[in-house]
This record gives C-alpha cells, sequence and structure tokens, in this order.
C-alpha cells in the first residue's frame, strides 16, 4: 500500500480545521433564515428560465400520470399505503419485529395480534399495479396459501383471524416471510452480487447505469465490520471483472459504500483512533477499485460523523497511489445547512489534487432522526432545514456550483423530482455531461421520460441495494421515512387528486413569499417544551465548539486548587489533607486544609 500524506490529526487543537473545513462547521447549527438567504441567489433563475423549467417539469408529471400502468415498485407501494395509514404502520411494524423476535411462540403471538387490526378491505383491488394487490394478500397470507373468497373479501379482518385459527400460526408465520421475501425482491436488486449484476443486465435494466450499495451499516463488531468490507472488496472486484471494457469510469457500474459499516465505533468521540484505522480500509478499497477501473462512491450519513466523513475522504483522496483515477467520490446530502460550503471545500480540494472526483448531490435520508437527536441533545439549532422546499433550494444552489466547475468534478443527481430535474437539466445547457440517479424499485415512471435516445437523452444509474432480506429492513423503513408521507412527491407525482401545478411549484419563490423562512410548528430545540426550557446541550460532533471546551477543561485540569476552612469571610488554616482524582488516583486535584476542633467550637 502507497504511504499516505503525514500530518498532525485534523481534530488535534496543534491542527486547526483549514479555512474551508472550518467554514463547513460553521455551519453546523446556524440560523435557518441566514442560510437560505444566502442560498437562494444560487438557486434562482430568470423569469424566462423558470417558466421553461416549469413546464418540463408539468410535461413529465403529466407523462408519468399518463403511463402510471408500467409502475410495480416501490412507488406503488407507498402511494396505497402511506405511513400515515394504519395498514402501512401495521405492515412495517409486523414485518420488521418478526425479524427482531427470536422464537417462534412469539412470532406466533405477534401475527394473532396484529393480523386483523388493518382496514385491509379498503385496498383491495384498490390500486392498478399487480404488486401492490399481490403485496396485500401476499402479506395477508391468503395469495400463497388460499385465494380470496368472496367472504374472505366483505369481511378481510374476521377472514385473517379465521385462517389463523384454521391454519395455525406457524403457517400463517412461513407464509409471511416468504411473502417478506417477495416484497424484498421489489426494493433489493439481487440477495449477491452476482445475482444483482444479472437482473440489471436483463431489458429492463440494461438502459441504466448502475451503482451497487452492500446492505449491511453501522457495524457492531469487529467481525461485523470484516465481514461488510469482504463483501464490498468482493463487490468491486466482481462488478469490475464483468464491466464492458469500452465503458468509461463514468458509465461503467460503480460501488457504494457507508464508512459505518467498516469500523464498529464510527464516531467522533474515537476520531483519532477512527481515522487511524480506517484511511487504510478506505484506501485500499478504492485502489481495489482503481485496479479494477471502476468508481467508488463514499456515502455520507448522520449529521454527527460527516465531519468525520469529510477527513477520511480528504485523506483517501490526497494519496498519490490514485492518480490518474477519477473514480473517487462522495454522495452529499444537502438538506444539511453545511451542503454549499461542503460544495465549495470539495472544489478546493479538486482543484488541489488535480484530479477530477465525482460528486452526487442527494437530498437526503436521515431527517426525522436528525430533528428528534437535536431536540433530545438540547442543541441551540437544527443541522439541517425544517422545510422540505428549503433542503429543494439547496440542492438547486449546490447543483449550480457543481455544474459551474465540471472541469474539476463529475456531476451526479439523485431526485425524484419532476421540477428539480427539470432545473439541473435547465442549469446544465447544452452539455449533457452529467447524470442522474434514482433508487430501485422508485421513480422508473419518470425516468422512463428522461433515458433513451427517443427522450432526453440522459444517462440515469440506479442505486442498487444488495443483500439479504434480514438487512433490508433498516434501509427500507429509511426509505418509507423518507417518501412515505401523502406530502412527498413520490406519493404526490402518480395522485391524481394533486394539481400538477401544486406539485411542480418552484420552491426558491415557495422559501422568497414565506415570512418566517424555519418551520413555525418545528421550535428550535431549547424551545421544544410550553412550560420550561429545554436543557441545554453541547454539539460534542463539532470540533468547533469541541476544541475550545477540551482546552477549557485542560486548562481546569492543570489548576491547583487550594481549599480552607473560612469563618466571617476569614480564612483559616488546618490539616492539609491531598485530593486524589477518583478517575485517576495518582493524581493530586489538589489541597485541602481540614477544620480542627477550635475552628468548629
Amino acid at each position: 500500500m502507497a504511504a499516505l500524506p503525514q500530518r498532525p490529526f485534523i481534530f488535534d487543537s496543534s491542527s486547526p480545521l483549514s479555512p474551508a473545513r472550518t467554514e463547513i462547521n460553521t455551519h453546523y447549527l446556524s440560523d435557518e433564515t441566514e442560510v437560505i438567504n444566502k442560498l437562494i441567489p444560487l438557486a434562482k433563475l430568470d423569469a424566462a428560465a423558470s417558466a421553461r423549467v416549469q413546464k418540463h417539469a408539468a410535461e413529465l408529471v403529466a407523462n408519468v400520470r399518463k403511463n402510471r400502468g408500467r409502475s410495480g415498485g416501490l412507488d406503488a407501494f407507498l402511494k396505497e399505503y402511506d405511513l400515515s395509514s394504519q395498514e402501512g404502520i401495521v405492515l412495517m411494524c409486523l414485518a420488521e419485529a418478526l425479524l427482531r423476535v427470536p422464537d417462534a411462540e412469539t412470532q406466533d403471538k405477534l401475527i394473532r395480534d396484529k393480523l386483523a387490526s388493518g382496514d385491509w378491505r379498503g385496498h383491495l383491488g384498490g390500486s392498478q399495479s399487480l404488486f401492490v394487490n399481490a403485496s396485500t394478500w401476499g402479506l395477508m397470507l391468503t395469495g400463497q396459501i388460499v385465494g380470496p373468497g368472496e367472504s374472505a373479501v366483505k369481511d378481510v379482518g374476521r377472514f385473517l383471524r379465521d385462517l389463523v385459527s384454521r391454519a395455525g400460526e406457524p403457517v400463517v408465520r412461513t407464509a409471511l416471510r416468504q411473502a417478506m421475501r417477495i416484497m424484498g425482491h421489489q426494493f433489493v436488486m439481487g440477495r449477491t452480487i452476482e445475482e444483482a449484476m444479472k437482473r440489471a443486465s436483463k431489458k429492463d435494466g440494461k438502459i441504466y447505469r448502475h451503482t451497487y450499495d452492500m446492505l449491511g451499516e453501522t457495524a457492531l463488531t469487529r467481525a461485523d465490520a470484516e465481514r461488510y468490507y469482504a463483501s464490498y472488496a468482493n463487490a468491486i472486484d466482481a462488478v469490475g471483472a464483468a464491466r464492458d471494457p469500452s465503458q468509461s469510469i463514468f458509465s461503467a457500474p460503480s460501488i457504494s459504500v457507508k464508512l459505518t459499516a467498516l469500523h464498529p465505533r464510527f464516531e467522533f468521540a474515537n476520531a483519532a483512533q477512527v481515522v487511524d484505522e480506517m484511511t487504510p480500509i478506505l484506501l485500499s478499497l478504492a485502489q481495489r477499485a482503481r485496479e479494477n477501473n471502476i468508481a467508488l462512491t463514499v456515502d455520507t450519513e448522520e449529521a454527527e460523523v460527516l465531519d468525520l466523513t469529510l477527513e477520511l475522504v480528504e485523506r483517501v483522496y490526497r494519496s498519490k497511489s490514485l492518480d490518474g483515477w477519477e473514480g473517487f467520490g462522495l454522495a452529499m446530502q444537502t438538506y444539511q445547512k453545511r451542503a454549499l460550503p461542503q460544495v465549495e471545500w470539495l472544489l478546493q480540494l479538486a482543484r488541489e489534487v488535480g484530479r477530477r472526483m465525482t460528486i452526487r448531490l442527494v437530498k437526503g435520508a436521515y431527517w426525522d432522526a436528525e430533528i428528534k437527536h437535536a431536540q433530545e441533545r438540547g442543541l441551540e439549532g437544527y443541522p439541517l432545514f425544517t422545510r422540505k422546499a428549503s433542503s429543494d433550494v439547496s440542492f438547486l444552489a449546490c447543483a449550480r456550483r457543481v455544474l459551474d466547475n465540471r472541469d474539476l468534478v463529475y456531476a451526479q443527481f439523485a431526485t425524484h423530482n419532476a421540477h428539480t430535474l427539470a432545473s439541473v437539466i435547465e442549469m446544465a445547457g447544452d452539455n449533457h455531461e452529467l447524470e442522474f440517479q434514482r433508487l430501485h424499485g422508485m421513480g422508473e415512471e419518470l425516468y422512463a421520460e428522461v433515458v433513451g435516445e427517443d427522450k432526453l437523452h440522459y444517462p440515469c444509474r440506479v442505486y442498487a441495494p444488495v443483500g439479504i432480506h434480514e438487512d433490508l429492513l433498516p434501509y427500507l423503513v429509511r426509505r418509507l421515512l423518507e417518501n412515505g408521507s401523502n406530502t412527498s412527491f413520490v406519493n404526490r407525482i402518480v395522485d391524481e387528486a394533486a394539481p400538477i401545478d401544486d406539485i411542480v411549484a418552484d420552491p426558491v419563490a415557495a422559501i422568497e413569499a414565506e415570512k418566517h423562512k424555519p418551520h413555525p410548528q418545528i421550535p428550535l430545540p431549547v424551545n421544544l417544551f410550553a412550560d420550561r426550557v429545554n436543557s441545554r446541550g453541547l454539539n460534542l460532533h463539532d470540533s468547533s465548539e469541541l476544541l475550545p471546551l477540551a482546552e477549557a477543561m485542560d486548562t481546569a485540569m492543570r489548576k491547583e486548587w487550594h481549599f480552607t476552612p473560612v469563618i466571617n469571610g476569614e480564612k483559616l488554616s488546618g490539616r492539609e489533607v491531598p485530593s486524589i482524582d477518583p478517575s485517576d488516583t495518582r493524581r493530586v486535584v489538589g489541597v485541602v486544609e481540614q477544620a480542627d476542633e477550635s475552628i468548629v467550637d
């Protein structure tokens, strides 16, 4: 392995962050109004361009609705079972719960208790998608075990209760597991990388490029991390062996990696250890991808590990062993307030190294958790925007900067939003050297209007999860939280009741019209409670806040404390007793002069 650039550890106070990295951190919990007001000029189009985008986006939505019969994946499922419905919640909770319950007896009790609690009758035949109808009866165990008769359709709940009593929970449990495997096929490209590549090479998959994501995140043990590393390494070799030699590094299949899967303690508190151990691990995967002439993209995850992720990306990207290879890149989330400074830092990094990198813009997939964590910790603000339209504005502002610097980066745009897609096309002009991305099982109808010589002729890459069903649920639940509400674009684009003009409304105009830029129903964490002030916390994942705290603590640790009895404001002398640090009995914190009897009297 080639030697890595040597420099002091970035989170050490003796080695301050670069100005560009410091600028990223200053936006961690910054004022939402100030941030969005700076982004609007970059995201805003002139009147003529804005009108073209509106017209184009409206045409895309209209065509999607006209051709919606070809959908059969997650889009249709979310339309039928959004998370605001009782049935959608029961389906997900039951499926996840069954995977987490170790014994059959308890699984049977769950099935008996939860199976008949939803109003399934209202969903039967309620979608043109065969997948939705199959899922309804597959998940409710009738499609594979017994065909639904008239009595079953009239009273699904009673039928299911009777079915459980007749067939018994073990049979029902087996059928439900089979149904979940069928459902998993819709959301996962394959159980193995070989199976995923074979599926991608079939007729429907050939029109797309693919990036494979090996399911599994947040390794809890070293064994987990080693297993995930092996799956990534195997996937890189398999994709590299099968790639068409005529494909460029940008058009060839690629691999996406999550750093939390490669280290059991990937957290800011262990930054020094993580950077020391993870840099050679990530570099070895990058070198492997370089040898196979395919791209490797690092996915950003929760806000609290962004600083750590950027440090690793920089160290690996600067390695001389990757010279001549333009396949290393980062997928960054634009719903964070740090997004635009992050783009500027990446552009500066690419300029310094002199090698193109890939930047994949995504809007983000951890919104609910980030909001709740900030409230729980009593932070001074949120790391992300509280309005959906603000996330869209941030995406467009970042897109502008990326498109203006295509000599430094290869631009990739992951979106299922017709207005965002049309805006990127407008900003890009006649230069088609860019790439759109969608999730496997989602956005097929929208991108059917984009991909192909008879359409807009832009390339689109499918983000394709690979793994067994047990690894599916965390990914699926995150996708549902991101897209499952009845206000999400994925749901609204196929909802005939939603006016097209509302769906393709300009987010810049929407935010400009808001007097109060942050969402009024999402108070700052300190104002979370109506009857009291929330407990105040420190953002211990921000080096700009952590380093001053560490220095102050270090100063306090070095201070020698001396305490004496005091009577009427006068310090008195007594017997000196050393005060020992209970966490380190070798350290004397200070001296306490104990009062004697005369002082007590």
